[in-house]
């Protein structure tokens, strides 16, 4: 049952120099448009140990420079001033030693099929017990497959992608209970048959996942990886292929059905997505809501326009309206939203209430009133009757930007939020994937005492390095590098010399979280996105989705509402 890990070699650590060519501050909307089109270029880096042999101070480029400087990615002379270690530019820098020893660590971490890469184990920590770290998980392996396309290494994501449309055809049950048709695996596990000279497949659906929990979000990051597949490589004849149309059709049956919910958002369990214990967020959580309106678009492109597809883009068309309209009016909040809420008044009825969802104004907590800004605003945790979850949640806010389900003025205020609100967001180590914590009381009545979500830990409010390359993609997004650059400098200066943690503990992150595992495969592919995409943007175009004209504006008034 060990899995097959590859040692590294120079030929596997060998990569080719590129230089940057384009300086992102002086792009306008038209030519960022035509550098998310331009095919990205390959970044191969290799490793040469005299890297340690110099300090930070003289590798770290920019590390003193204040964010109010008109900073630049890109030197004077063209060149980016993150070269590879082979550059012949004059004077260039070469890149932090952390890039290279990332490289390596995750070569490490691939899982074989029959002698096929298939993926990447979710962390490789020699000094615990294996659990289910040992196996390749779908939200896991994003940032990795985003790593290996960006480098021109497309046979893992394509045979990873085929391996889980395989699993998804699998019967499900769980307890005797059959699962949907569509639903696709939180992880699976390679078995190697040494006798037989076989491998095997065991896939966990949920049966096997504390707390019995199938995840909601590996379908949607399926869709999402398939789109940044056919982005990268420019072949189309992946997502075209029957299996592949079906098991997005498949995906989409499951996230459309209609039945009793009059709300276009996605109704959930908790634990179904990256916040995989008892947090509170059952319901509508934005983190799903946000991956919900990403896949739709992206199923715009990938769904073939025979019979089938042009029914599914008419459903998908139809429910982007609503989701879209839904969540910029009632999940948006800033300094105006927040007065409005303040003095909502309750039990109001038909269509022309202003409370729709009859939450009461002495439900904000009084953290938030502090918190938020005059300039900045978020698209808060939750929204049901009678009930808002003010908390901030990284992932979902960062998705809003990237898909644009968050308009300009919407991603621009998240990212003046991330600024004004740097210590509490960001602090020592990025990224909170949750704000604030949930303490005392509530943390008992919520979390049912876990130990592991005690207060500014793990999911409850612990901070996570795989979200730094969300953090980087939305910041190039929205014209705003240095922000990725000071927190990129934040990562550089203790993520190796920590073990590459999963998470870190603390109010400022200043503490490698206390059952965090070391050498994670997402904190190390999460950093390698985050340094690539930032010395070329035009990775960018295959995790971000422009602005759809066939998606209506938001509108100002329900198309409930009558005179």
């Amino acid at each position: 049952m060990g899995l097959k890990r590859v040692e590294s070699r120079p030929e596997l650590s060998g990569m080719k120099k590129a230089a940057s060519r384009t300086s992102l501050p002086d792009l306008d909307d038209t030519d960022l448009s035509r550098l998310l089109d331009k095919p990205p270029r390959p970044i191969n880096i290799e490793r040469q140990r005299s890297f340690e042999e110099r300090s930070i101070s003289e590798i770290s480029v920019g590390l003193n420079r204040g964010l109010g400087s008109s900073e630049t990615l890109y030197s004077p002379g063209g060149r980016s001033t993150w070269e590879t270690p082979r550059s012949s530019a004059p004077n260039a820098f070469e890149p932090h030693p952390m890039f290279a020893e990332a490289w390596d660590a995750l070569r490490q971490s691939i899982v074989f099929f029959n002698g096929q890469p298939v993926g990447t184990i979710a962390a490789n920590d020699q000094t615990e017990d294996a659990l289910n770290y040992d196996q390749v998980f779908v939200r896991d392996f994003v940032p990795s497959a985003l790593a290996f396309l960006m480098n021109g290494e497309p046979e893992i994501v394509k045979n990873f992608l085929l391996k889980t449309l395989y699993l998804q055809g699998w019967e499900k049950r769980v307890d005797r209970f059959k699962l949907g048709e569509g639903v696709m695996p939180a992880s699976f596990k390679v078995l190697h048959n040494p006798n037989r000279k076989t491998d095997s497949l065991l896939a966990d659906f949920g049966e096997s996942a504390i707390g019995r929990v199938a995840p909601v979000d590996s379908g949607l990051w399926w869709i999402i990886l398939l789109r940044a597949y056919t982005k990268s490589t420019g072949d189309s004849t992946l997502a075209e292929t029957d299996e592949c149309q079906k098991g997005i059709r498949l995906i989409l049956t499951l996230c459309l059905s209609e039945g009793f919910d009059t709300f276009p958002t996605l109704l959930c369990a908790d634990g179904c997505c990256m916040i995989d214990r008892q947090m509170g967020i059952y319901g509508y959580p934005v983190e799903i809501q946000a991956l919900f309106f990403m896949v739709l678009r992206c199923a715009l492109v990938l769904l073939k326009h025979d019979t089938e597809g042009k029914e599914f883009v008419d459903r998908v068309l139809k429910r982007l309206h609503a989701l879209s309209y839904h969540m910029r009016s009632y999940f948006w909040i800033d300094i105006q939203q927040l007065n409005n809420i303040y003095r909502y008044k309750t039990e109001e009825y038909s269509h022309t209430a202003v409370n729709k969802f009859n939450v009461i104004p002495e439900s904000i907590p009084e953290w938030l009133l502090d918190f938020m800004p005059n300039r900045g605003g978020y698209f808060i945790g939750n929204v049901s009757p009678a009930r808002m979850d003010f908390r901030w949640f990284a992932l979902g806010n960062c998705i809003a930007i990237l898909s644009c389900l968050a308009t300009n003025e919407q991603s621009m205020a998240i990212m003046d939020l991330i600024e004004e609100r740097w210590e509490e967001l960001v602090g020592e180590m990025p990224l909170k994937v949750c704000y604030p914590a949930i303490e005392n009381h509530e943390w008992r009545i919520v979390t049912g005492c876990d130990p592991k979500n005690t207060r500014w830990s793990y999911h409850n409010g612990g901070s996570w390095p795989v979200l730094l390359w969300l953090l980087t993609a939305a910041c190039i997004k929205t014209g705003r590098p240095q922000i990725a650059r000071r927190a990129i400098d934040l990562a550089e200066s203790r993520l190796l010399k920590d073990g590459w943690p999963e998470y870190y503990d603390g109010k400022l992150g200043r503490y490698i979280g206390k059952q965090a595992r070391k050498y994670q495969t997402w904190s190390i592919a999460g950093y390698l996105v985050a340094k690539m995409m930032l010395e070329d943007p035009s990775h960018l175009g295959m995790i971000s989705l422009e602005e759809d004209k066939r998606i209506k504006p938001l509108m100002k008034r329900s198309t409930s509402w009558t005179c």
